[in-house]
């Protein structure tokens, strides 16, 4: 069995910074983490691997230093990590990032099943996930909190609504996009740790991803951000102190005076 697992590498929210001409986000010299809902994605490919003695491919999309990530899931357990990087590539939205991503799980040729973290916490769009699934064609099992069965060319999960709980079955190859809830990942040890640093990470670029190049970054992204801009304040506060009949009491008259109430 052959397992797909792909994150990303995402800013450190502390140190967001946005290109106000193009209005994407400025990767390049930011600190970035792993994903931290690939990391269930990433320790549930780990956990099929030790079970079923399956193969598990780290998948990323990303600037040079997406890598890190790449190598973040390899100290965890996975086995390879591949890293699609090009300027072809850059600007990309949900849709041409899918595409992608879909194209070059498509050029590997074996795969059973695709894992992805419900969403990313840059973008917080859950939609990679489910792109992918479209793109490939394969069903997709998304919301996934437990990994109820998978065998026989089949896949089981428990997954989450809005309505509660509900168990679904596919076919596979297919896409399961997953929860905090599905697991705890582990705490890779330091042996895990530089080993993964040493591990080739196998890069490439537009050229060897076969799909339509005008589908491929900004170029082949439908949606466009027309402006950034910080939200003006809400306006001043007002700090009523002292007891707090009294301080009641003030805020009563001040919302009567505003005649807000």
């Amino acid at each position: 069995m052959r397992i797909v697992v792909c994150i990303k590498h995402v800013p450190d929210t502390a140190e967001v910074r946005i290109d106000q001409e193009r209005g994407t986000l400025i990767r390049e010299g930011v600190p970035g983490i792993l994903n931290p809902l690939d990391a269930h994605a990433v320790e549930a490919a780990v956990r099929l691997k030790d079970e079923l003695s399956a193969r598990t491919t780290a998948l990323t999309m990303g600037p040079p230093q997406a890598e890190e990530a790449l190598r973040e899931a390899l100290a965890h357990g996975c086995d390879e990590g591949v890293l699609l990087t090009d300027p072809a590539f850059a600007g990309a939205d949900t849709l041409s990032t899918s595409y992608t991503l879909a194209c070059a799980i498509r050029q590997m040729g074996d795969v059973d099943l695709v894992l992805c973290g419900k969403q990313a916490i840059d973008g917080d769009t859950a939609q990679v996930g489910p792109g992918i699934a479209a793109h490939l064609g394969w069903p997709q099992l998304t919301y996934a909190r437990r990994i109820t069965s998978l065998g026989g060319g089949t896949i089981e999960v428990e997954r989450m609504t809005d309505y509660g709980n509900e168990t679904i079955r596919a076919k596979l190859p297919a896409v399961v996009t997953a929860l905090k809830d599905l697991n705890v990942p582990r705490l890779p040890s330091l042996v895990s740790r530089m080993s993964a640093r040493r591990a080739e990470i196998q890069r490439r670029g537009a050229g060897d991803v076969e799909g339509e190049r005008s589908m491929f970054g900004l170029d082949g992204s439908p949606t466009h951000v027309v402006r950034v801009f910080t939200p003006p304040p809400r306006g001043e506060c007002a700090i009523f102190d002292g007891e707090p009949e009294q301080a009641a009491a003030d805020l009563v008259r001040a919302l009567k005076e505003r005649r807000i109430i």
